[in-house]
């Protein structure tokens, strides 16, 4: 009984501390919640409600309206379509070549190793608008200008580097006791990296791929830069022509950004139990 009395203050302690941080986790929720929330309540207001002299959380009068029209103007759908594409195609070859070269770095010793390594770490400080001219006259050189292959090559050129330094982390904590006991097996430097170091990362690789989702689904500058003609346009070009210099279409550009937010929305939520370990373990890593 003394000591079931003793430990009570330090429990009663914990949660004392626990009441503030949870207070202050509810009011940080709240404040980034917020602006979404308000941009789908928006998107079910009809012109007049949205344009009114007050803010309008809940709609009175609420339409779909806002979003037939988002998908029938301006090639929406096929702005999306375009997006999907550069998306995935971007995903896939980032994990595959900063897999490929995170084992290199994790499992291989070659001359300049950890130069070239951290001259990959180095680029990350180049802010990426600095790089739209340079990218823009490599990818007139390589005939690639207003062409969706030369947004994927720039998107994975931009990724490669974050994902081989996150991936060279989790590669390198796999035993190697298991990959020289795969090889005693006769396995091959691809089997061993595809059935052994792979599944044994997947929630950094689940990690790369959302990060890299992400970046290249709502990436506009480059894509403004590169691209010309309206069949090569992305989702993020497709919304800013509902703002005009005139007259902008408020209830279909609310409802197009709640369309383009759904993909990355499911991108998260999909790969949110391996993020949160794969960004936890990597850190400590």
């Amino acid at each position: 009984m003394a000591s079931v009395a003793a430990a009570s203050p330090g429990i009663h302690g914990i949660h004392r501390r626990r009441g503030p941080r949870l207070l202050i986790a509810v009011v940080f929720a709240t404040v980034s919640l917020f602006p979404l929330l308000y941009m789908v309540s928006l998107s079910f207001q009809p012109v007049g409600d949205i344009l009114g002299s007050s803010p309008v959380l809940i709609p009175s009068h609420p339409t779909v309206s806002n979003y037939s029209s988002a998908w029938s103007q301006n090639s929406f759908g096929h702005y999306f379509a375009n997006s999907l594409f550069v998306a995935f195609a971007t995903v896939v070859i980032t994990v595959v070549f900063a897999a490929l070269a995170a084992f290199a770095f994790a499992r291989y010793r070659f001359p300049f190793r950890e130069v070239i390594f951290y001259v990959f770490l180095a680029s990350l400080a180049v802010p990426s608008v600095e790089l739209v001219i340079p990218q823009y006259l490599l990818m007139s050189k390589l005939h690639l200008l207003d062409s969706l292959l030369g947004l994927v090559l720039i998107y994975v050129s931009a990724n490669l580097p974050f994902s081989i330094f996150l991936l060279r982390g989790f590669f390198e904590a796999v035993p190697r006791e298991l990959e020289e006991a795969f090889r005693l097996d006769g396995a091959g430097t691809i089997r061993v990296l595809t059935r052994l170091i792979a599944p044994l990362s997947i929630p950094a690789i689940a990690t790369v791929a959302m990060f890299t989702f992400n970046s290249a689904w709502d990436e506009f500058p480059i894509a403004l830069t590169l691209i010309n003609s309206p069949a090569h346009r992305t989702l993020p070009i497709g919304l800013s022509l509902f703002i005009g210099s005139h007259k902008t279409e408020w209830g279909p550009f609310f409802a197009g950004s709640v369309i383009a937010t759904i993909p990355s929305a499911i991108a998260y939520f999909a790969a949110q139990k391996w993020f949160r370990s794969g960004v936890s373990l990597g850190g400590v890593r």
